[in-house]
């Protein structure tokens, strides 16, 4: 496990600072992720690092930024050091899904798959459990 899982753990309320999926229903800890990669010159400190649940991690990979599917313009992903989750992102709790309201919110949206069918349908059951948003 990561040294910094238990900080970086304490520090998102164990919710991947992606998605807001909450730890406590999956079988295993979440992974502690580079916000900004290594090999795009990140530091290896807790100042960039999160915890992500694994969906949000692999499709996040090494990419910071994406195409905004609105205006096609470049905009980088949300950085949750940086940034507040709720001046980016709008959850639906009638729906289970996930807006982006700003340019970063769109584009981590969609290069996550944040509403992908999948996590539509767990975010509806953590609804109905009290467990999110």
């Amino acid at each position: 496990m990561n040294p910094y899982y238990a900080v970086v753990a304490e520090r998102a309320n164990h919710r991947c600072e992606y998605c807001h999926a909450p730890e406590l229903v999956f079988n295993f800890p979440f992974e502690v992720e580079h916000i900004i990669p290594l090999s795009k010159q990140g530091a290896d400190d807790e100042s960039n690092l999160a915890l992500a649940c694994r969906s949000c991690n692999l499709r996040k990979g090494t990419r910071i930024s994406g195409i905004e599917p609105d205006s096609n313009t470049e905009a980088r992903f949300f950085h949750p050091r940086q940034d507040r989750w709720d001046e980016h992102f709008q959850a639906n709790v009638e729906s289970g899904t996930v807006t982006g309201i700003t340019s970063i919110g769109k584009v981590t949206v969609e290069y996550l798959e944040i509403n992908s069918p999948s996590q539509v349908a767990a975010r509806q059951l953590w609804i109905r459990l009290g467990l999110f948003p």
